[in-house]
């Protein structure tokens, strides 16, 4: 379906890929991993023709479409939801909007609404509606959704929107760039059953290692040092430990070659003025000039592991929600909501969207005024609340080992430096000023500073997004010996499987509590079946 072959590509000075070869079947599930920055989406963008090779080729079957989910959409027009899920022509458009018009006036007997039925008939609208409309559910769209223009969604929704839509085309080569970044966890299990299912083949690049043990049946890496395309089978669990063992033949038989030149060489320094021996030394030393040489191999970038202050111990009683009532506008999202928090606690809240997850989470940080009840926060409680769309105050004077220095007075800074290249602040990018940092490196720097200055109730929502797979690893290791206690938001179900021991399901208003790991979730909620996962 797909080969690439000899293909090498020079960006800004660096060769990202050098006589690289990779080879998509029909039907195959295949991750292109590698660090950021190695080029994962560079090639992607060759594959669909919008950039180029320096040489090589990609060769794709003249028959098969390709579809093609980026990590961020364009604003759209005047579409609706369901539009734009259902990849409807202009044409469509237009017959769709006759249709409604005169639906809603209960025109049925006239004759141009019977001529634009006739004409989206032919057009195989009816088709595609139907099928449009049960994967913008299981993408957590709810009916009234569906006829509402798109501009009035925020990014997120819009993409979930556009992933519905090549889920509905279903191409023979389905593209996907980080498809789980804008699901929670409920729509990303419906994804994760529906593509299991899916016929054609699968090319994603994702941060979400559950995601891709789960549908993926080989791994292709772009190996930064060697500039190539590494091929392994299986998922990723499987590529960690091929990956590794792959590094330790890579030593064995460098240190072999190594052993071997400097027998040649010590040959040919011992014999060097002997000239009974000179024809051997000589041909030594041609056989060294001419010797193909083992590069020394870098061993796999790993996580980050550290430790950081552990906070002051709070009081059993963290904190604890009585009688609590919540509502925006008309909506009641809680009411009469009674939750007790205590020391020690590590907490995942999961729910279909709009149930009220963050809601409940800036409710514990205070940062949202309640309409009724009592919040009764422990006196010893030292709380910190991160969130991905809230910038917490940051001193735009300062560089980014600035603001992390300044965040703890114990730490040094070549901790600090370590750190912050965990969580993908390059060398440079440390002495960057705030003011110039994009708003993910914002999040990622005010995640930092909760890590090396930890309150004792930590409130963090959706604390993986704009982090790779080792960061997110560090991330775990380090929430791992907090001693503190965890109230969290996450889609990402490795993270959750490694720190969650509570679950808080959130639904229509109503908190069920899950004294178990994930897993027990699942299996108590009956999340383990796919109506489940649509419906909860």
């Amino acid at each position: 379906m797909l080969s690439v072959h000899k293909l090498t590509k020079t960006l800004g000075g660096r060769t990202l890929l050098r006589d690289a070869e990779m080879t998509i079947n029909w039907g195959e599930r295949v991750a292109l991993v590698g660090p950021n920055g190695a080029g994962k989406s560079t090639l992607f963008r060759m594959i669909l023709d919008e950039d180029s090779p320096d040489e090589g080729t990609i060769e794709r079957d003249e028959y098969a479409i390709t579809g093609y989910l980026a990590q961020e959409a364009g604003s759209p027009g005047d579409e609706t939801i369901l539009e734009i899920a259902m990849g409807v022509t202009p044409e469509m458009v237009g017959l769709l909007r006759t249709m409604r018009e005169h639906e809603a006036k209960d025109n049925h007997g006239d004759p141009e609404y019977a001529k634009a039925q006739d004409q989206f008939n032919h057009l195989n609208g009816y088709q595609l509606e139907p099928k449009a409309k049960k994967i913008l559910n299981g993408l957590g769209f709810k009916e009234e959704d569906f006829h509402k223009p798109a501009c009035e969604y925020s990014g997120g929704w819009v993409m979930r929107a556009y992933l519905a839509r090549l889920l509905v085309m279903e191409p023979d080569l389905l593209m996907l760039d980080e498809p789980t970044n804008h699901l929670d966890l409920l729509s990303l299990l419906w994804l994760q059953r529906y593509l299991l299912n899916y016929s054609g083949a699968i090319l994603m690049i994702s941060h979400d290692r559950d995601f891709m043990d789960a549908l993926v049946e080989s791994v292709v890496e772009i190996d930064p040092d060697a500039a190539k395309l590494i091929t392994y089978t299986g998922n990723y669990s499987a590529y960690l430990q091929q990956r590794e063992q792959r590094y330790e033949q890579l030593v064995t038989a460098y240190r072999n070659q190594q052993k071997e030149i400097e027998g040649h060489q010590e040959f040919i320094d011992r014999f060097r003025q002997v000239t009974s021996k000179a024809s051997q030394v000589q041909s030594r030393v041609k056989f060294l000039e001419k010797f193909e040489r083992i590069e020394k191999p870098r061993a796999p970038r790993k996580a980050f592991k550290f430790s950081f202050p552990q906070p002051p111990r709070s009081n059993q009683k963290v904190i604890e929600l009585q009688k609590v009532s919540q509502a925006y506008g008309t909506k009641q999202i809680y009411k009469d909501l009674d939750l007790t928090i205590e020391r020690g606690d590590r907490i995942v809240l999961v729910g279909p969207n709009g149930a009220g997850k963050s809601t409940l989470l800036k409710i514990l940080a205070g940062v949202l005024p309640i309409n009724g009840g009592k919040i009764d926060v422990g006196y010893a409680t030292k709380l910190g609340y991160y969130s991905q769309h809230r910038s917490e105050a940051l001193n735009e004077n300062n560089t980014v080992l600035e603001e992390v220095m300044s965040s703890c007075s114990t730490l040094r800074e070549d901790e600090a430096r370590s750190i912050l290249g965990s969580f993908l602040f390059r060398r440079t990018d440390v002495e960057k000023r705030i003011p110039v940092l994009s708003g993910g490196e914002k999040s990622r720097l005010n995640l930092v500073k909760f890590l090396v200055n930890p309150p004792n109730l930590l409130l963090m929502d959706e604390p993986t997004t704009h982090l790779d797979i080792l960061s997110i690893d560090s991330l775990v290791s380090a929430l791992k010996s907090y001693e503190g206690t965890l109230v969290f938001i996450s889609h990402d179900v490795h993270f959750i499987r490694s720190l969650a021991e509570t679950t808080l399901h959130i639904n229509n208003g109503t908190v069920t509590r899950y004294s178990g790991g994930y897993e027990y979730f699942l299996e108590k909620s009956g999340l383990n079946d796919d109506r489940g996962a649509v419906t909860a």
